[in-house]
């Protein structure tokens, strides 16, 4: 929620705006090229932390649906942006059925906030609902959160009063990113120099999420939160399906990623969550090797080759035959599942009985996960060092998995990462 003196500035109204309707925009605005991996499809340039830490938003939109053409770009600034697809991820499919929601997105390597809203009126032109989305689009999602309340204030003001665009205006103008300041430009890296892990340079993953949104996510999966973790782990392909809302289900998608978390540098790049994608994803995604994404459309889970697991709700499938042993639960997933709740408990009633300050459950969430794989790389590492590299049932059961329900994620672990260990472990003609 943003601070009172920061909203301030952009509740001005002004009657100056005209409205003139939707209409398509054919756009050719990108990104200045002297900025490596900001508009060129390099993937592992990283901001600098004194630029990550502002907000960078590099367009403000409006999206409409129009009755005869359906969505259609009503409004941007800057106005020769190229959004060219945004108006079904502002506003996604099936989102007719609900009345507010909200998503998240990327587009090539901005990443986008949209919120929606569909109001009842009395008109035969609008055929009794006016729907609208308004949205930012920024170069990192880490600070997206800061302007929800705004864009579901703005929502509500662009159904009620369509045309009046100036306090998006003033938006833009105050937070527009400043890429061609002499600042900006001083305090990037060298296009040749080795940029770190996104863990030391950008602030820590972060989206506005409701209270309880961590809480949701454990109960939701239940014990199979722990299949989810070693799929991410394992930086598959994950792509989550639920018809509308949407927006609690890009949470899941930052929850999946939040279950890679690890310090241990020099194993491969972090998940990148897409977030929300359609049918005109699908040529991106035919070409990632990893990702998170979700979608509220159902002709995903027919086209196989686009992803490695599909869940739909809460049913985790695969058609891989080496991730299907994997869609076991294992007697250490349950004892991680204990665990992870009592922490949980713990944390609950030093806050609510003993008045203690506790962190907040983002950060007991993300601990436990992290704590979890530093362990688990750690030993794999430690192990693969020593003279034998003999990895036994003591050093799986250490490193919280269980020595032959998790033989095989195992495996595929140590073969991903391309760590050279010497599996001790017998394969029972009777696994548990």
């Amino acid at each position: 929620m943003m601070a009172a003196d920061e909203r301030a500035p952009l509740l001005k109204f002004s009657e100056e705006d005209d409205y003139d309707g939707p209409r398509n925009r054919k756009a050719n605005y990108r990104l200045p090229s002297q900025f490596p991996g900001l508009g060129d499809g390099t993937e592992d340039f990283i901001l600098p932390l004194s630029l990550s830490e502002s907000d960078h938003i590099v367009c403000v939109f409006v999206v409409t649906f129009d009755t005869r053409s359906g969505n259609m770009i009503e409004w941007c600034m800057p106005e020769d942006f190229d959004l060219d697809g945004v108006e079904f991820k502002a506003m996604v499919s099936g989102s007719h059925t609900m009345t507010k929601d909200f998503v998240y997105f990327r587009m090539d390597n901005l990443y986008g906030l949209a919120c929606f809203e569909n109001m009842r009126v009395e008109s035969e032109i609008e055929r009794g609902a006016r729907m609208k989305s308004v949205g930012i689009l920024a170069t990192s999602y880490t600070l997206l959160y800061r302007h929800m309340q705004f864009l579901e204030t703005q929502v509500r003001h662009q159904l009620e009063t369509p045309g009046n665009y100036s306090q998006l205006h003033a938006f833009y103008q105050d937070k527009k990113g400043t890429l061609t300041s002499d600042s900006a430009i001083s305090g990037m890296s060298s296009p040749n120099s080795s940029p770190s892990t996104p863990s030391r340079d950008l602030p820590e993953m972060k989206i506005t999420h409701p209270a309880g949104c961590f809480s949701q996510f454990i109960k939701f999966f239940g014990e199979s939160i722990f299949v989810l973790w070693k799929f991410a782990l394992l930086q598959r392909r994950l792509l989550f399906f639920s018809p509308p809302p949407i927006g609690v289900v890009c949470y899941r998608v930052y929850c999946a990623c939040c279950l890679a978390n690890r310090d241990i540098p020099g194993l491969g790049h972090d998940m990148k969550p897409h977030f929300y994608v359609n049918i005109a994803d699908i040529e991106t995604l035919e070409s990632e090797v990893t990702y998170i994404a979700c979608t509220t459309e159902k002709i995903f889970e027919m086209k196989t080759c686009l992803y490695d697991v599909y869940i739909d709700n809460q049913v985790i499938k695969t058609h891989s035959p080496i991730l299907k042993d994997m869609l076991k639960v294992s007697d250490a997933d349950r004892d991680k599942y204990a665990k992870l709740n009592n922490q949980r408990s713990a944390h609950q009633f030093s806050y609510e009985e003993l008045g203690e300050e506790a962190c907040n459950e983002e950060e007991l969430f993300t601990m436990f996960f992290t704590e979890l794989n530093n362990r688990l790389f750690q030993t794999l590492l430690d192990v693969s060092m020593s003279q034998d590299r003999q990895l036994t049932s003591e050093h799986m059961k250490s490193m919280g998995l269980d020595p032959y329900g998790d033989r095989s994620f195992l495996m595929e672990l140590v073969e991903h990462y391309g760590i050279d260990v010497v599996l001790m472990v017998d394969n029972p003609c009777c696994p548990k």
